[in-house]
């Protein structure tokens, strides 16, 4: 079991929405009444949890420098599930699979706003690097705002060769690269599918490449070169979830 301390209240609050059972310890300011404290209090109270009024010194120490607005608890981290129980997921599929595929994404705020995202657009499974790679910390779990315990998240030790097997069960495998020339709004995302996402400031690594059936991009009018990754990501996703929908 990793427990971690979470701290700041919508951080809290998506703690208490979606995964209250993972709640084991809480702590809060003595000297503090504002009424979402006194609300996260509550709900805390109602799971059998009371937690320990402290000061604030002492939470200033548990949120290492970070914004704890009064309140910390200790939870249960979601855990990352392994290869084969990514195998099972695929193959009990009843809709067109949408995976997200990270290619050793290190950025904890990255991974956690794709997380978000993914939720978002029903991704059925988000599929990280076991190195290089971050995987889900307390801070995954705060951008999530939820996600990390709704969405799967699978790791795996030979990212080519998980693509290569996704692709021998059907499912098309899309990287997202700036090179192509091919427009993202001119590919068919409505077949069962996995969307690779390279690092950040690098990309896709060539074996990563290699494995897709398909490289795409999205359209640059303007003078940057590329987008933040988890932005580029949103875009994507929500262009597969608008393609979708429309069929």
């Amino acid at each position: 079991m990793k427990l971690s301390k979470i701290f700041g209240l919508h951080a809290v609050q998506s703690a208490l929405q979606y995964s209250p059972n993972k709640i084991t310890q809480a702590w809060i300011d003595g000297q503090r009444q504002d009424q979402r404290l006194v609300r996260a209090l509550d709900e805390l109270e109602a799971l059998g949890i009371r937690p320990e009024k402290t000061d604030r010194k002492r939470l200033d120490r548990f949120a290492e420098g970070g914004q704890h607005q009064g309140i910390v608890i200790e939870v249960e981290l979601p855990g990352e599930l392994s290869e084969s129980a990514l195998k099972d997921a695929v193959q009990n599929l009843d809709s067109p699979a949408l995976f997200l595929v990270l290619d050793q994404v290190q950025d904890p705020h990255n991974l956690g706003a794709c997380l978000r995202t993914a939720d978002a657009t029903g991704v059925h499974g988000v599929i990280v690097t076991k190195d290089n790679a971050a995987g889900i910390t307390p801070t995954v779990c705060k951008v999530a705002s939820g996600a990390a315990e709704t969405v799967p998240v699978y790791q795996v030790t030979n990212l080519a060769r998980t693509l290569r097997w996704l692709k021998d069960q059907g499912i098309w495998v899309f990287g997202a690269a700036g090179d192509t020339a091919q427009s993202a709004y001119r590919s068919d995302f409505t077949v069962p599918m996995a969307l690779v996402v390279g690092a950040e400031g690098k990309g896709l690594r060539r074996l990563t490449q290699e494995a897709c059936d398909m490289l795409v991009a999205l359209p640059m009018r303007g003078s940057v070169e590329s987008l933040n990754l988890s932005v580029a990501t949103g875009v994507l996703l929500y262009e597969v979830l608008r393609q979708r929908m429309k069929g």
